[in-house]
């Protein structure tokens, strides 16, 4: 395993001469017989907001543990602001939000974020952090008297204190409710724009299509889609059509030429395939079904195809 020197200075700041928040060139880890990420090439700029997405076991803990200087590569080149892991984060240029773990429960919101500044050696603006968590005004209670979305956002304050240029989430909205979820990604687009990149990997594929500059998918430790949102669902080749057909039956629509697979939902028939128009076509001429819509897959239909185990392996690797 090898790692890029050091670059010149902390407190890196985009612009045409500065090295990537994140370069993996050929990394590899593996666990005995176990390759839990084979061979992976990624780049990711500074000021990118990007979704790191895969079903469990997919290499995704193990690719954010080697960034963070958690896991030594197997293989491969790994660097970090154009420096080792290790030495970005002893320069407060990473910080990273997990989903559990790391809070004392008789501590107050506000000691704890006066304790987790204290460990830096550059004066940290607690108040304006626990503000931009959406917190300030809980800062007298007890963590332990905290709700899980509460907590959640303590983690994203304590992240923010060293007023890292990279930073990284994992689940990060977990137990928040959905105008905390919206606040919070409001939030995280407004760091971006100022030039700080964002790593994050979560289960809520919404967010990901919403909130990522690009989205990342990875299977079995390798990268099998890499893009904008529009640009990895267009990789899930088919459309859906939608109908109302009263009675229908799994069974009975096997029939259909060109249906890929197929879902019946009460009264309603959705019907995946590369061939939409074909589809279309048999149910209003062969069928009763009424009320037809086509439409794009969606990113979930996207990613269920690309990471399942009947998945496109295509795309950078």
């Amino acid at each position: 395993m090898t790692t890029t020197d050091p670059a010149p200075g902390p407190g890196l700041r985009p612009d045409s001469q500065s090295p990537p928040a994140v370069r993996l060139r050929d990394l590899s880890k593996s666990f005995g017989h176990v390759q839990a990420v084979r061979h992976v090439d990624l780049t990711i700029d500074q000021g990118e907001v990007v979704a790191f997405l895969g079903p469990n076991g997919a290499g995704k803990t193990s690719t954010i543990d080697m960034i963070l200087g958690l896991s030594t590569p197997s293989g491969g080149e790994l660097s970090v602001l154009g420096m080792t892991p290790q030495q970005a984060i002893r320069r407060g240029l990473v910080s990273a939000v997990m989903q559990t773990g790391g809070l004392l429960k008789d501590l107050t919101v506000g000691e704890t974020a006066l304790y987790t500044a204290s460990l830096f050696a550059s004066r940290a603006d607690v108040p304006a952090a626990l503000r931009r968590a959406g917190i300030a005004e809980i800062a007298d209670r007890r963590v332990g008297r905290c709700s899980g979305g509460e907590q959640q956002r303590l983690r994203f304050a304590m992240a923010l204190l060293s007023d890292p240029e990279l930073l990284i989430l994992d689940e990060p909205t977990t137990g928040m409710d959905v105008e905390g979820r919206r606040e919070f990604w409001g939030s995280i687009r407004h760091d971006a724009d100022r030039g700080r990149t964002v790593l994050f990997a979560t289960h809520y594929l919404e967010e990901a299509d919403a909130y990522a500059d690009r989205i990342v998918l990875i299977r079995k430790g390798e990268i099998v889609a890499d893009g904008t949102s529009a640009q990895v669902k267009s990789l899930a080749s088919g459309r859906t059509v939608r109908a109302t057909l009263p009675g229908a039956t799994e069974q009975a629509l096997r029939t259909v030429p060109g249906a890929d697979s197929i879902e019946v939902r009460g009264d309603t028939v959705l019907i995946h395939s590369g061939d939409a128009d074909k589809v279309a076509r048999y149910l209003l001429t062969e069928t009763t079904a009424h009320d037809l819509e086509i439409t794009s897959r969606g990113l979930e239909e996207a990613f269920l195809a690309l990471t399942g185990d009947d998945g496109n392996t295509g795309g950078n690797r």
